[in-house]
């Protein structure tokens, strides 16, 4: 049995009367607080919930006349602008406010980072980028001032200041930045490449797989370069160490394997690669190649076979079409009917297979490194989604 000790009940008297003596003492601060505040700040809030940005802005000016001094009221004012599209007036506001005398230190910091905030909704980066240099010497603002430096250089293709800044914010914060910088090192490989440098592009590309031994894309263009410069079975090579690195990924080079194995007068070893990455892996990119070459090479009968039986494995609109398609060309009893019903299909799955970034949902007809609505590095899964019809 637990013992109890008496003296707490003399002692919860005392807790309850200093929980109610802090309770009032907050409460009586956020009142006063609260009554500093002009009441066109909270019809701005209150607008602001309802959606209605133009009213909002109204309050906030309102707010804003009322009480001059406070910064709060301002950066409120100021990020609306923003998000209005308003940029020179937030700019105004913000250079309006560092002009004023007698600023702390912190004051001005937080006014300059506003003020870099809406030169880069702006696209005026130089600008930006002197005041984001600013701010990476206050600790309070080093992070997120790294973090807009970088969306900076890599909207402005400076990759050597990219990997740089994304260096800094891997040692500040500890979270991994291999994989953007891998990418950036293949942009400069990519820039390498253009200007026929191809020492420079192999020695970029080796760094980007030194930084992150995963990144396909370094190994996709080294096979390119060997490739370019007539060495085809270095690229085959080098294309097949996707399967080590991501497999999932190897139906981006399904068909130039393919090809290149035909360059070298190995169709049919390259055709049983194929076939055996098809069973291991399950790829549906790999699986169309092979369907390809099947039916060129072996004929329709061979393909259609070769449909049917990945059909009866998996249900998919686009084995059905390839299927209908060898049906078809087979010229059998009601090969209309099988051409009819494989330009139906076509024609929705042309509308729905697509590649869909993770991270924003930006749909493509083609892969990207780099997802052209929210300029994440890698977000694309390999395989093209197939959408389901409605």
């Amino acid at each position: 049995m637990l013992e109890f000790e008496y003296w707490w009940l003399l002692a919860l008297p005392l807790f309850f009367a200093l929980g109610w003596l802090t309770a009032r003492f907050d409460i009586d601060q956020l009142l006063s607080e609260s009554s500093a505040l002009p009441a066109a700040y909270f019809r701005g809030l209150n607008f602001l919930i309802r959606e209605q940005h133009d009213k909002a802005i109204e309050a906030f000016i309102e707010a804003v006349q009322a009480n001059t001094e406070s910064l709060e009221l301002h950066f409120a004012l100021g990020s609306l602008f923003r998000r209005r599209g308003e940029i020179e007036r937030a700019i105004h506001l913000h250079q309006g406010l560092l002009e004023r005398p007698q600023l702390s230190d912190l004051q001005k910091t937080a006014i300059m980072a506003e003020l870099a905030n809406d030169f880069l909704k702006a696209g005026l980066f130089d600008r930006a980028e002197q005041l984001f240099h600013a701010l990476c010497n206050a600790p309070s603002y080093q992070h997120s001032a790294l973090r807009s430096l970088l969306d900076i250089y890599i909207r402005e293709r400076e990759w050597g200041r990219a990997i740089e800044i994304a260096g800094e914010l891997e040692r500040l914060s500890g979270v991994s930045f291999r994989k953007e910088i891998a990418q950036f090192h293949c942009e400069l490989a990519a820039k390498a490449i253009q200007s026929a440098d191809t020492g420079t592009a192999k020695q970029e590309l080796e760094t980007a797989l030194h930084i992150n031994k995963h990144c396909i894309r370094a190994t996709v263009m080294q096979g390119e370069i060997e490739a370019a410069a007539g060495s085809m079975a270095n690229a085959l090579a080098c294309w097949q160490r996707i399967e080590n690195q991501r497999p999932q990924y190897l139906g981006l080079v399904a068909a130039r394997i393919l090809e290149g194995y035909r360059s070298l007068g190995h169709d049919g070893q390259g055709l049983q690669l194929l076939h055996a990455w098809v069973e291991k892996y399950k790829l549906p990119s790999v699986l169309n190649v092979v369907y390809e070459a099947t039916l060129q090479e072996q004929g329709a009968e061979a393909a259609a076979q070769l449909a049917r039986s990945e059909l009866a494995k998996k249900p998919s609109l686009n084995i059905l079409e390839r299927l209908l398609q060898a049906r078809a060309m087979e010229k059998k009893d009601g090969d209309q009917d099988a051409q009819l019903m494989q330009n139906t299909v076509h024609h929705f799955l042309g509308n729905s297979r697509s590649y869909c970034c993770e991270q924003c949902g930006f749909k493509a007809r083609r892969y990207y490194w780099q997802c052209p609505g929210c300029n994440g590095w890698e977000t694309f899964p390999p395989e093209p989604r197939e959408q389901p019809l409605r």
